[in-house]
């Protein structure tokens, strides 16, 4: 019996794999701490593929599987149509012109909301295609409002961990020195993070370093080492993030860091830093916070020198984009006290008050809360 199509693909796969296996196990040996060819670098002689570095024809091919069928936007409309969402013809030829530019995929996790549960995927009475259109506006502007917060916040974190980490070493290159930090491996993982990130710059700075020191090597702490005040301005968010969670508990400036942000508690600054470098990454790509539940959660700080809320974060504030704003919010206020990012939301969620902005986290008596008085 002569094998099927699904089988003979599904070898290929693994045969393929089993050659690149080997390719890169040669350039792991000669280059141990390289990135080549988009692959991960791998300690220990541990081998991880990114999935971007398979060829198109590298994938299980199962016969028998069928996808959707594809839907042009009249029948996209025509759907929307079926399940009781209403049109007027104004509706309907801004409709057009929205799955033209929007998929219609995007838009569809700003009405899930608006299905009624006890029918099979039928809208609630009364539902209109600006219901979802007014939905999608309003997590827009407040996305822009959102990524001028995480600018004041990560062009702070780097001014303050290059000035209080540069000072108490007396150098520049402290962020070599491994006895500042917690964990060995993730101190090295950082110090490659952070030189990749170095070399791969199109900041002028970045360049004419590497271009005028030969000795640069991005494969190894030896060689030319840029100070910190130069290689960390193009640390990304999540680096920071990482590097400071790292930093040796002991050491006065992590909580030097920490008091500059209003936080009494480095654990609780470095908990936070992790959840906005989240909200960071989903507002950067465009991706929606409308009725959003994070993988990570803000926690209740143990103690402030701010303006913070009346009562704890409830549970389900914690990872709604609520919990996360607020702290943006606060850490904002601390570092940049003349900051415009309370007025942008308060003046956004007042124009729209036919929203339910309240699948965000804003629930209660929100706004008698101290931070947003």
């Amino acid at each position: 019996m002569g094998l099927s199509v699904g089988y003979l693909h599904s070898f290929n796969f693994i045969f393929s794999l089993k050659k690149v296996w080997l390719f890169e196990t040669l350039l792991l040996t000669l280059h141990p701490k390289k990135k080549i060819l988009g692959l991960y670098r791998i300690k220990d002689n541990r081998t991880r593929l990114h999935p971007g570095d398979l060829q198109a024809g590298h994938f299980f091919y199962k016969t028998g599987m069928v996808n959707q069928k594809p839907h042009n936007i009249e029948e996209q409309i025509r759907l929307l149509r079926d399940k009781g969402m209403n049109f007027s013809d104004d509706e309907e030829r801004k409709a057009k012109e929205c799955f033209s530019r929007i998929s219609y995929f995007r838009l569809k996790y700003y009405w899930r909301d608006l299905l009624d549960a006890d029918t099979d995927g039928d809208f609630i009475e009364g539902t209109t295609f600006s219901d979802v259109i007014r939905r999608y506006d309003f997590d827009h502007q407040l996305r822009l409002i959102l990524f001028d917060a995480i600018e004041i916040i990560e062009v702070a974190l780097r001014s303050k961990v290059i000035n209080h980490m540069s000072q108490a070493a007396g150098n520049g290159l402290w962020y070599l020195d491994s006895s500042l930090f917690e964990n060995s491996d993730y101190h090295e993982d950082f110090v490659y993070d952070l030189k990749y990130e170095f070399g791969r710059s199109t900041e002028p700075f970045a360049k004419e370093y590497i271009d005028s020191h030969p000795n640069w090597d991005e494969e190894s702490f030896d060689g030319d080492n840029p100070d910190a005040w130069r290689i960390i301005e193009v640390a990304t968010f999540g680096t920071l993030s990482k590097m400071c969670k790292n930093l040796k508990s002991q050491l006065p400036q992590r909580s030097a860091i920490a008091n500059d942000f209003g936080l009494y508690s480095a654990k609780d600054l470095t908990g936070w830093l992790e959840a906005i470098s989240l909200m960071r990454n989903i507002v950067a790509h465009h991706s929606r916070l409308w009725n959003r539940t994070f993988g990570k959660k803000v926690t209740n700080p143990r103690g402030l020198r701010g303006k913070w809320l009346n009562s704890p974060l409830t549970e389900n504030q914690k990872n709604r984009p609520y919990g996360f704003i607020v702290a943006m919010l606060y850490l904002c206020n601390a570092v940049c006290p003349g900051n415009k990012i309370k007025n942008k939301i308060l003046d956004l969620i007042s124009a729209n008050q036919n929203i339910p902005y309240q699948r965000l986290g804003f629930i209660g008596n929100w706004k008698d809360d101290p931070i947003w008085r």
